[in-house]
């Protein structure tokens, strides 16, 4: 008589579930660190040590003597995320903001690829919008929501988007980007559960406006704002009025 190994099947073959559950685990690590030569490089050895691989590395802020990056980095399947904070915060002077899962598309619908998406075809922008501001700023979703006098409505959202149709805004209608208190009365309580950093932009006029929503954090920086609301004023320009 045969013996089978164990998490194979008949023909001797990996069952394919199995193979996935195999397959290495992408997080989004957002750290703060010395804007010193080699220092990124620490961090990039440090994580090596519990086998975690950097995939992309995007600055977000740089300060007096500081710098905040978001690096995208690839653990093996079953380690826990929390080894990447220590392995990162082992390197003096470093700070872990916030590890997530990250499932996006590296470096693939930037800005410009999603500007000429809405800019060929218009009459469907505000969903390409909606759909691709995630990937570009690294949220979890986005909604656009417009202000009619008796609340907010849904226009468009991302796939991962919550399925709120309609909502009380108090900071409908908005004059500029702002990152908005998680905290407040208006927003639910699931995403409060979810300790979700919210930011918002207006988009093209104060009664229509673009909400994402990043659950687990990062909160959203000042330069990220910035990069929304120029982002969103190019994009409002090409949709039909």
């Amino acid at each position: 008589m045969g013996f089978r190994s164990a998490g194979r099947d008949a023909g001797g073959k990996v069952p394919r579930r199995q193979l996935e559950a195999l397959e290495p685990v992408s997080f989004l690590i957002r750290v703060q660190l010395p804007d010193q030569p080699g220092k990124l490089g620490e961090v990039a050895s440090a994580l090596g040590t519990v086998g975690a691989d950097i995939l992309s590395v995007d600055i977000v802020e740089r300060g007096v003597g500081v710098a905040i990056d978001d690096l995208v980095v690839e653990l093996p399947s079953g380690r826990l995320p929390d080894v990447l904070i220590t392995a990162a915060e082992s390197v003096e002077g470093v700070e872990v903001d916030a590890v997530r899962p990250y499932a996006g598309v590296l470096d693939t619908y930037r800005e410009l690829e999603l500007i000429e998406e809405v800019a060929a075809n218009p009459r469907h922008g505000l969903e390409a919008f909606a759909e691709g501001v995630p990937r570009i700023i690294r949220s979890g979703w986005a909604v656009v929501f417009a202000e009619n006098g008796d609340g907010a409505f849904r226009l468009a959202a991302s796939s991962a988007a919550p399925e709120t149709r309609s909502m009380n805004l108090p900071w409908m209608p908005l004059a500029k980007a702002v990152v908005l208190d998680g905290e407040e009365d208006w927003v639910p309580e699931t995403w409060r559960e979810l300790g979700t950093e919210l930011a918002a932009t207006p988009l093209g006029r104060p009664d229509r406006a673009l909400l994402v929503g990043r659950p687990g954090g990062p909160m959203f920086r000042a330069s990220e704002v910035a990069r929304l609301a120029h982002l969103t004023g190019i994009v409002a320009s090409l949709l039909p009025k």
